[in-house]
């Protein structure tokens, strides 16, 4: 059973997202900075299960860091220790204080630790020596051994000697070089994650975060994932939603579409909706409307998604115009 201490930083985080639930992680969103915001969307939108025993432990260990910052705040490292001991023991409190009160939260290329070392030679051969013998001089040499021992004859003997030469390294060419490689090494090594968060999680809070959060997102997302950032757009705002839309939005809306294109559009969805558009439509118009969906029959339910797709493009067009406002949350402000 894996346990909190097996899961990287940015999977905890992004779990934990997941667990407070969207309104709670949308406020969270709103104070994160756009390289954090991208890494954690990206985590999120690639979960899938995480068994129970996992959420308990990170919430377990969640409690216990807030708990523990609280009592550093208030009365020190002494203070903290004797009321960690306390409630969770010698070991544990000391192993809690030494992560808050460390400089270095974690080791460089940490994010590689877990990586498999046949995966992680193919992902490295093909960088330059330097690298190769910067990467491997911070792992363990149980990962850095058959990785070294994979590459071709000469190269290990490069990679080797510059391991032994290597003296110090200044942390702006750590930071650099994990920056690099962890974008890279994401479209390479092979994930394991399952249900507790995707796509559907990340439309969620980006929906209660309001839209400039959403807007910086999708313009990393665009660059980053392009196929991430279309399939997000589409479920931020489906064709359903429209039932929420202002009567005055709705009919700028209604002027720009093609009645075969919202008949289509209109096929297997609720009276509700179908009354929504019926109800800011002429008696005239809504007959036309009628009309064309019976004179259509029976028709394929991607021919109706692709309709819906269209029009919610064209509300969105609409928006990002300033012709229309949706309802939103966050920071967004509703006429």
């Amino acid at each position: 059973m894996t346990s909190s201490k097996d899961i990287k930083g940015r999977k905890k985080a992004a779990i934990l997202m997941v667990l407070l639930g969207q309104k709670n992680a949308s406020r969270i969103y709103t104070h994160l900075d756009e390289s954090t915001i991208e890494l954690l969307t990206l985590e999120i939108a690639s979960l899938r299960n995480v068994d129970k025993s996992q959420r308990e432990s990170i919430l377990r260990e969640t409690q216990e860091i807030i708990m523990a910052k609280e009592f550093l705040g208030s009365g020190g490292v002494s203070y903290a220790r004797d009321l960690l001991e306390q409630s969770m023991g010698p070991e544990k409190a000391e192993d809690l204080l030494r992560k808050l009160t460390s400089n270095l939260q974690s080791k460089p290329f940490d994010f590689l630790r877990s990586s498999d070392p046949v995966q992680l030679l193919s992902f490295i051969q093909g960088e330059h020596p330097q690298m190769i013998a910067l990467v491997l001089s911070f792992l363990p040499e149980d990962k850095a051994a058959p990785v070294l021992g994979g590459l071709e004859r000469e190269l290990q003997a490069e990679v080797a000697v510059r391991i032994a030469k290597m003296d110090r390294v200044a942390p702006e060419i750590l930071r650099d070089t994990e920056k690099v490689l962890e974008k890279k090494i994401s479209s390479v090594v092979g994930r394991d994650f399952s249900l507790a968060g995707g796509i559907d999680s990340v439309v969620g809070i980006i929906n209660k975060a309001g839209r400039k959060t959403e807007k910086i997102i999708l313009e990393i997302l665009d660059e980053k994932d392009p196929e991430l950032a279309e399939d997000i757009r589409k479920k931020l705002f489906t064709f359903e939603d429209i039932i929420l839309v202002d009567d005055r939005s709705l009919q700028k809306l209604l002027r720009e579409v093609d009645t075969k294109e919202l008949a289509m559009a209109l096929k297997g969805v609720g009276n509700d909706l179908r009354e929504k558009f019926f109800n800011n439509m002429s008696e005239r118009a809504t007959e036309m409307l009628k009309e064309e969906m019976e004179y259509m029959g029976p028709v394929k339910i991607r021919d109706v998604e692709e309709s819906q797709q269209k029009i919610v493009n064209k509300i969105r067009a609409l928006e990002e115009a300033g012709e229309i406002i949706l309802a939103g949350s966050g920071e967004d402000v509703v006429i």
